[in-house]
């Protein structure tokens, strides 16, 4: 069972900076795509950005040129740094990674960091 667990989310004040951490770990796994949605209350769960393997990012437009997407493939791990904070940007992250096992490719999910922007 390959499982994503979170760390670094927070309260901050607006043009602050936090930095998400996402590591898989599990047995017999390689990761394909790796990216963090957000979801704010009410709203629906949306892709903040994503990297591929080789490393090429993409982001939404709402954060581009504020957050910056990088991964260590060595650790399994993802990151988001996340400048110029707003409170707009208030949400949960949840991290995701395509995970290829022998029996396939699973999509897995982290539980989820609450990210907190005060104005």
């Amino acid at each position: 069972q390959v499982q994503l667990v979170e760390s670094g989310g927070g309260l901050v004040q607006a043009g602050g900076s936090l930095r998400l951490s996402c590591a898989a770990s599990g047995s017999s796994f390689s990761l394909n795509a790796m990216g963090w949605y957000r979801q704010a209350p009410g709203k629906q769960r949306d892709l903040v950005a994503a990297i591929a393997p080789g490393g090429t990012p993409n982001y939404a437009d709402s954060v581009k040129g504020r957050f910056t997407i990088s991964r260590d493939n060595t650790k399994n791990t993802v990151y988001l740094q996340m400048n110029s904070l707003k409170p707009e940007d208030t949400a949960v992250y949840y991290c995701y990674a395509q995970v290829r096992v022998p029996l396939g490719n699973l999509d897995r999910w982290g539980q989820g960091t609450l990210v907190t922007v005060s104005s």
